[in-house]
């Protein structure tokens, strides 16, 4: 029992390490630059390429932890994210540093799945919720924390240590999950499907990559087009194969579950308007306010205060009231607190910013935590590998699309405006589209039946679970 309290944890700090990285360097870019000598913007490749990484290898990810065990897989995931780390600190060219970074990705692609999978595989049902509170935390403060704390180490330090303070982390990690997590597999591996992976790997890729750089200037628009409509067409032929394909890699039949389908589809529009607020918020505040990127970092900080408070309120709360009725109010909670930084001036008083990050933050945290544990209420033990895989890709996706139609936003209001320069006017509509976005999840969710995750909110009587207590 003692073994399983430590489990939510360990994934937790595994995951944080993943969610923080894939954003630290955003704001350490300039500095890099010039040590590996090359321009910032020829560096963005090395965002690009960790992104790129992380959606090729996403949709193996539950065949292999079938396949070696979800101890080995993530016990690997780990190591081959911390040697990725330490090529990029020790990179000398714009190659290497790419290199190391497809590296890192590969690591991350495995790690938020396969973490996800030791959770519903090793955790008691009645006990998911609050594990999963556990994992939803690094999700929403990692994108946040990682700009600032990126900044602050550049500026104080050095930036090689944005990536060696991941040996500890990584080195502690793997002791831990050697020591505390069961290496469960299946008992007859599938057989591993080759065109799934080619067919999804590229609609992922190309659906991941085009809507990240879509509203910027890095990639001239018939090229972001073009990406964009590679990634549509080789999922429409992936969908078609998957049909007749005896074992998918990305298994889209779960969707016949409904707590399944509501978790992805929910979740996806949801993670739209969350997945905007890392790139509109540090922007208003950098650019619309002129804050330093350290000042911004400690404001936009703030929403994860939030986030803690929801560790020890979801599973209460579900209890309380039910998957469906959380789902559904929070939705609109978590859309209206954030279309709520609309109303934020360079006049708007600090007290005011900061509650409404709070609150928004509690919201979005309480969503991600109900979202991620529905969609295990109805899923066999034996599909749990394949419904990790594919609400890992769901949640890639989304949150690019998020950055996506966060630019966007921005990006037409200038346009439509006429000016020259992004001012703080031109942010209020996108905080406005992306909240209504994420509130609209309502509509979805609204289609739960009553009960739907009764038993895994301690919703029904200990004895009407009794047969099946673990899920794995």
């Amino acid at each position: 029992m003692e073994n399983n309290r430590l489990v939510p944890i360990i994934v937790a700090v595994a995951l944080f390490m993943d969610n923080m990285d894939s954003t630290v360097i955003a704001t350490s870019l300039p500095a890099i630059a010039v040590d590996i000598g090359t321009s910032p913007l020829t560096l963005k490749l090395a965002v690009t390429s960790y992104l790129l990484s992380l959606a090729v290898f996403i949709p193996m990810s539950g065949w292999t932890a079938d396949r070696f065990g979800a101890r080995t897989v993530f016990r690997a995931a780990i190591a081959v994210f911390v040697l990725g780390s330490i090529g990029c600190a020790l990179s000398g060219s714009i190659a290497q540093f790419v290199v190391a970074r497809i590296v890192q990705g590969m690591g991350g692609a495995m790690m938020t799945p396969v973490g996800r999978l030791v959770l519903v595989r090793t955790v008691d049902r009645r006990e998911l919720v609050n594990a999963m509170a556990w994992v939803s935390i690094p999700a929403m403060i990692g994108p946040l924390m990682g700009p600032p704390l990126g900044g602050f180490i550049t500026t104080y330090a050095s930036w090689h240590w944005i990536f060696l303070i991941n040996v500890p982390i990584g080195l502690i990690g793997i002791v831990l999950v050697t020591r505390y997590i069961e290496n469960i597999k299946a008992e007859v591996p599938e057989r591993f499907d080759f065109p799934g992976m080619v067919l999804s790997g590229t609609a992922v890729a190309g659906l991941t990559f085009g809507l990240s750089v879509a509203g910027f200037e890095i990639v001239p628009w018939p090229v972001v087009a073009a990406i964009l409509l590679i990634g549509a067409v080789a999922l429409g032929l992936y969908l078609a194969y998957a049909r007749r394909a005896p074992a998918p890699i990305l298994d889209f039949s779960l969707c016949q579950l409904p707590t399944f389908r509501a978790s992805l589809a929910g979740g996806f529009l949801f993670r739209i308007g969350v997945g905007a607020m890392p790139f509109l918020l540090p922007l208003l505040l950098q650019v619309g306010f002129h804050l330093s990127p350290f000042h911004s970092g400690l404001i936009t900080f703030t929403s994860t205060v939030g986030a803690l408070f929801m560790k020890a309120a979801a599973p209460w709360t579900l209890k309380r009231f039910g998957f469906r009725n959380v789902l559904i109010c929070n939705a609109i909670l978590g859309g209206l607190s954030i279309s709520a930084c609309a109303i934020f001036r360079e006049t708007t008083p600090f007290a005011l910013m900061v509650g409404i990050l709070m609150m928004g933050g509690f919201f979005r945290s309480l969503q991600f935590t109900s979202i991620n544990a529905l969609a295990y209420a109805e899923v066999p033990a034996a599909r749990m590998s394949r419904a990790t895989a594919l609400a890992a890709v769901g949640q890639q996706v989304s949150l690019a699309a998020g950055v996506a139609v966060g630019a966007l936003a921005v990006e037409m209001t200038v346009q439509f405006g006429h000016q020259a320069a992004i001012t703080v006017t031109d942010f209020p509509p996108a905080f406005l589209l992306v909240g209504l976005l994420a509130a609209s999840s309502a509509l979805l969710f609204w289609l739960l039946p009553p009960n739907a995750g009764a038993e895994m909110a301690n919703r029904v009587p200990a004895e009407a679970g009794a047969s099946d207590q673990r899920i794995g």
